[in-house]
This record gives C-alpha cells, sequence and structure tokens, in this order.
C-alpha cells in the first residue's frame, strides 16, 4: 500500500482518536453563563425579572438558549452567575435543568452575587462577576472555561469552538459576527490579521475595522470567550488588582490581552447551527421592538430560527398542560388561529387570533381579534377585546372590550408605545395587582 493512502480502517480509527479527544475536551471545559443583567431597554418586562429569565418563543426564556447549545454541544458543567432580580430566573433553572446527573459531574450551579471579595461589592462588571466566583471555579479543576451572555437566541456548537481555541493554540479566543461596517459601532469589534489573530480591538468605534479581504464587513464580538482556566484566572487577579479597571472583558480585559497573548477571532458562520440559507441566526432582544420582531418570525412558514430540530432541541421547564383548544363554529362566533402559534394550556373561545404567539395558559374570550401580537402566559383577554401589534405581559386580565394597536396616541396615555409602534402591556398599566414571584 502506497504510504501516502490510507485504509478506512485507518481513517475510522483516526476519527474515533479526534472525537474521543473532543469529547475530553468537553468533558474539561467549565462554562459560566453571565445572566444577572437587567436588560432595561426592555422597559417594564424586565421589572421584576432579569433579562435571561424574559420568556420567548412560546415555551422557553431566554436562558434557555445558552443552556440548550452547552447540554448540546457536550459541555455539562455549567455555572449560573446571577444577580438582578433572579428570583425567577432561579425558580426557573431549578424546575427546568435539575436533569443532569451529578453522579458522572453533570451539573448547573446557581452562583448568586454575595460580595466574596473584601471590599463587599456587588458584580462590578462582567470580568469581576467571574473573578468574584474564582474559587468555586477552581474546585472544579478545568482545564478551559467557556464564559457566555445569558440573554442572546442563538443555536451554536461551542465544541467546534473549543476545537479551533485548541488548534490555534490560543490564550483566549472570542466568537465573532460578520456584521455589515455601519452596523459595527455598535459593538466590540476585532482586527484580525490571515491566520484570524486578533491584532486590534475597539469597542464602539467611530471607524470599525474591516475584515481581511471583505471591506463592507466587520467581526463583532459576541461576549462569548473560551480561555485557558489558568491563564484566565491569571488574568482577573491580575485586572480586580488594576485600580484603574473597570472590571469589563471588554473594556479591560480584551484591549490588555491583544497586544500581549495570543488571542483568537472565531467565526460565527463556522459553529452556527441551523442557518437558515447560509445566514447565521444571532438576535439580542434587547428592546420592545426585537423582542416583539424574533418572537413573530417564529410563526412564519419558514422562520429564521428553527425550533423543530430534533438533533440540536432547546431544552426548558415543561408544565403539564393539557393542549390547546379552538371552540365555537358560529358565522360570527368562531374560534380559529391563523398563521399563528399557540402553546399549551390555551383557550380560543370564540375569537379570532392571527399572525400571533400565544404562551401556555391564555384564554381569549369570544368575539376577540388578536393579530400580529405576542401574548405572554396565563393572560385572560376579555370579550369583544382588539389587539393589535402588542405584547402583553404575564398574567394580565385585558377588560371586555379594550381596544389596542389602533391609535398610537390614546394607546400611549395608558400603555408603553414604541417607535415603531408596538404596544406594551403589563398589570399595573392595567391598574391590577399581581403576585409577581
Amino acid at each position: 500500500m502506497d504510504s501516502q493512502q490510507r485504509s478506512p480502517a485507518d481513517e475510522s480509527q483516526a476519527e474515533y482518536k479526534i472525537s474521543s479527544s473532543y469529547n475530553h475536551v468537553r468533558h474539561d471545559t467549565l462554562a459560566l453563563i453571565l445572566a444577572g443583567g437587567r436588560g432595561s431597554r426592555l422597559h417594564q418586562l424586565t421589572g421584576w425579572r432579569a433579562k435571561p429569565a424574559v420568556p420567548f418563543g412560546g415555551k422557553f426564556r431566554i436562558i434557555d438558549f445558552p443552556l440548550s447549545n452547552c447540554v448540546n454541544s457536550g459541555v455539562r458543567r455549567i455555572g449560573v452567575v446571577t444577580q438582578y432580580k433572579a428570583q425567577s430566573l432561579i425558580r426557573h433553572i431549578q424546575h427546568g435543568w435539575s436533569f443532569l446527573d451529578g453522579r458522572f459531574k453533570e451539573f448547573v450551579e446557581l452562583l448568586p452575587a454575595q460580595q466574596r471579595t473584601a471590599d463587599e461589592t456587588w458584580y462590578q462588571g462582567t470580568a469581576d462577576a467571574v473573578f468574584q466566583n474564582v474559587d468555586i471555579m477552581q474546585r472544579h479543576d478545568a482545564k478551559y472555561v467557556l464564559i457566555l451572555g445569558g440573554d442572546h437566541i442563538y443555536k451554536m456548537d461551542y465544541s467546534k469552538l473549543l476545537a479551533e481555541h485548541i488548534e490555534k493554540q490560543a490564550d483566549m479566543t472570542v466568537a465573532c459576527l460578520e456584521v455589515p461596517l455601519e452596523d459595527a459601532k455598535a459593538f466590540g469589534v476585532m482586527g484580525v490579521n490571515d491566520a484570524w489573530q486578533v491584532t486590534t480591538f475597539a469597542e464602539k468605534p467611530a471607524n470599525p475595522a474591516a475584515i481581511p479581504g471583505q471591506p463592507d464587513k466587520a467581526l463583532a464580538s459576541m461576549g462569548i470567550y473560551v480561555f485557558n482556566a489558568r491563564f484566565l484566572y491569571e488574568q482577573l487577579i491580575r485586572d480586580h488588582q488594576t485600580q484603574d479597571s473597570s472590571h469589563d472583558f471588554g473594556k479591560d480585559i480584551i484591549p490588555y490581552l491583544v497586544p500581549r497573548y495570543r488571542v483568537f477571532a472565531h467565526r460565527f458562520q463556522s459553529s452556527c447551527v441551523n442557518m437558515a440559507s447560509g445566514i447565521p441566526y444571532w438576535r439580542d432582544v434587547g428592546t420592545i421592538d426585537a423582542y416583539w420582531e424574533a418572537n413573530i418570525d417564529l410563526v412564519g412558514v419558514t422562520p429564521q430560527l428553527n425550533l423543530y430540530d430534533a438533533d440540536w432541541p432547546i431544552w426548558t421547564h415543561q408544565e403539564q398542560l393539557p393542549p390547546a383548544k379552538f371552540v365555537f363554529d358560529d358565522d360570527n362566533r368562531r374560534g380559529q388561529a391563523l398563521d399563528s402559534s399557540v402553546s399549551g394550556g390555551c383557550i380560543i373561545s370564540g375569537a379570532t387570533v392571527r399572525r400571533s404567539l400565544l404562551f401556555s395558559n391564555v384564554k381569549v374570550n369570544s368575539f376577540s381579534s388578536i393579530e400580529d401580537s405576542v401574548i405572554l402566559p396565563d393572560v385572560v383577554i376579555g370579550r369583544h377585546a382588539q389587539l393589535r401589534r402588542v405584547v402583553v405581559e404575564k398574567k394580565c386580565k385585558i377588560p371586555e372590550g379594550l381596544t389596542v394597536g389602533f391609535d398610537p396616541e390614546a394607546d400611549r396615555k395608558q400603555f408603553h408605545v414604541t417607535a415603531r409602534g408596538i404596544t406594551l402591556i403589563t398589570p399595573e398599566m392595567l391598574g391590577q395587582q399581581i403576585h409577581k414571584v
């Protein structure tokens, strides 16, 4: 046999060795999800919950996406760092993410802010949030640390990111989106050489650096990082001792590391799962408009985000609910939902729902009309109500005959209306008191 040729058995053995090596790497990785953000641009949707706990997609929470990416990638040692109004998030993780088996060193561990440093402060920045948990992380004896945000919607195979980090012998790897140059001013932007080693970094620059060979695009940081664990701990200690630091990865850690160490950029397109038409899906649903748009996209014939992929499921807390029900079939009183997504426990009673997404346990009473709307769990919509282009917060009781979404000026007197004309309705705006936790 020619020395350059390989038999099928040789190739199979090589693939097995690579697979075994990646399995070992995943087992030696600790993921840390930073889930303490308030998300103030979501206004009253984060009035009593952290942004990662905001419901999304009919049955999920935003935090379910990075958590599911971890589990599906084989990274099953996970810490979730919480701070702002975390009770809803903590309860969701306790109910929905307790299935990992501690006997195999698999876990989702909650890490609330505890003022664990000598100066007894809450988390001062993203790097400080990790630093205050260094001793806990060291006990897990990981070789690699994967740091993630808890407030974005995307599907990503982290094992590919880890493999690239190791292959390039990087000290740090930053996952990056390719964005139009004019949009890059809102991001941390990486300048790279032909080997994709980061040569410059600028936080929200006025003149973003273009990707080599792609003058109309820039590399924007996704806030997803891989570190060699020991290296990370050394840098966090150094940063903590730097008096003028704001203790943030984007503002302090990355600018310090780029000229001194091996920092590489990873193209999200290489590890994104279920790309529609080859376009990576990543959404920051940090405004009411963006939140409404991302949810409404899911009711389309072919959504940009595939939630029906059995090979990469999004895991969550599954309530035991009856199936959705549609009742009455009279000409002027027909229970129906068209181009919509309706979750378990919902009852559409003689009402019409169009191009809308209903979370669980929503009751829509007779002669009502719901169009282009996102209705969160446990909402009751009274008879003859007319709602269009609204987001209705959990546990609202929409009064009989209420009309919203047709006269923005009138709506602004009682509700929050965005520049794009999306109206947010909460129980407080309706004068209703609810038990929020």
